[in-house]
C-alpha cells in the first residue's frame, strides 16, 4: 500500500513551465499557505467556479454577489474558515476555501481539538457559522508567477481576508509544549504529534494509505510533489510513530525520525 501511495503521487502531472518558481519557493507557498486560517471580511460565496481575485486586491463585488444569490454563502464576514488546499498554475494561484464547492457543511462540525482527555469543538466558542459548504477562490497575476512568499499571498487577500485575527487554532497552539509550536511554526512534524497536531503543520495529505506491520495497524500520510522532497508521516493509532523524507525519483533517502 505505500508503494501505491508512493507511485500515485509520481503520477501527477508536473508544475507549469512559464513560471519562474523554483521548487523551494512552491514548497514555502504550498506550506505557508495550507492549513491556514483566515477571518472573513465580506460576504463569500459558495462557486463552483472558483472566485475570481486580483493580485493586485480588486475583485468584481457585484458577481460574488451575484453568486451568492444563486449559490448561496460559503462564509459570513466574521467567520473562521480555513484554506485546505492551493493548486500553483502558470500565472495564478487556486486557494481551496473549507473544502472546496463539494465540501460538507460546516467543515468543521464534529472536530474535536485538545489535550490529555479536554477537548472542545471547533465551533465552540462562537465560531461557528450557517455556511452551508465551502468554495475556492483563484487568485489572479495575468503573467508568470515568480518568486513569492506565503505572507505577501496572505497581504494580497487582506481585502477579504483577514489573516492576522487570532484563530481557535491559535489558542489551541498556545496550550502546546514550546517545542511543538515551534515545530508547527516551522511546518516540521515531530513523532508523537496527534492528527490534528499533523494537520495544523502540514494541512491534509493528499494520499493515505493503511497495513498491518507485525500485528501492528499503521497509516501512513503522505506529502510532497516530485522531483522533489516527499514526506511520509506514520501513524499508529492517533499517534505519529515515524517521520520519513526522501527525494522523489532521485534514489536519495534524506533522513528519518522516530522508530
Amino acid at each position: 500500500m505505500r508503494k501505491l501511495a508512493f507511485l500515485a503521487i509520481l503520477t501527477l502531472p508536473a508544475f507549469p513551465a512559464g513560471n519562474k518558481l523554483t521548487w523551494e519557493d512552491r514548497v514555502e507557498l504550498t506550506r505557508g499557505l495550507t492549513a491556514e486560517y483566515a477571518t472573513v471580511k465580506v460576504l463569500l460565496p459558495r462557486s463552483k467556479k472558483a472566485l475570481e481575485f486580483e493580485a493586485n486586491g480588486g475583485y468584481d463585488k457585484k458577481q460574488w454577489n451575484e453568486i451568492a444569490r444563486e449559490s448561496g454563502p460559503a462564509a459570513r464576514a466574521g467567520d473562521l474558515v480555513q484554506i485546505t488546499k492551493i493548486e500553483i498554475e502558470e500565472d495564478k494561484l487556486v486557494l481551496q476555501i473549507n473544502g472546496g464547492f463539494k465540501g460538507g457543511k460546516k467543515w468543521y462540525q464534529g472536530v474535536q481539538i485538545g489535550m490529555g482527555g479536554n477537548t472542545a469543538p471547533i465551533g465552540g466558542n462562537g465560531s461557528d457559522t450557517n455556511a452551508p459548504g465551502g468554495t475556492s477562490i483563484v487568485l489572479l497575476f495575468h503573467k508568470p508567477l515568480e518568486p513569492i512568499k506565503a505572507s505577501e499571498i496572505k497581504k494580497m487577500l487582506a481585502p477579504v481576508l483577514d489573516f492576522e485575527k487570532r484563530s481557535v487554532t491559535q489558542l489551541y497552539s498556545e496550550t502546546l509544549s514550546p517545542e511543538t509550536q515551534q515545530a508547527i511554526k516551522e511546518k516540521r512534524v515531530m513523532v508523537g504529534m496527534d492528527r490534528d497536531q499533523v494537520v495544523m503543520t502540514l494541512g491534509r495529505p493528499e494520499h493515505k494509505s493503511r497495513e498491518t506491520k507485525d500485528g501492528l495497524d499503521i497509516e501512513d500520510w503522505v506529502y510532497g510533489i516530485p522531483p522533489g522532497k516527499i514526506t511520509f508521516v506514520t501513524f499508529s493509532g492517533d499517534k505519529v510513530i515515524k517521520v520519513k523524507d526522501s527525494y522523489a525519483g532521485l534514489g536519495s533517502q534524506v533522513g528519518g525520525r522516530g522508530q
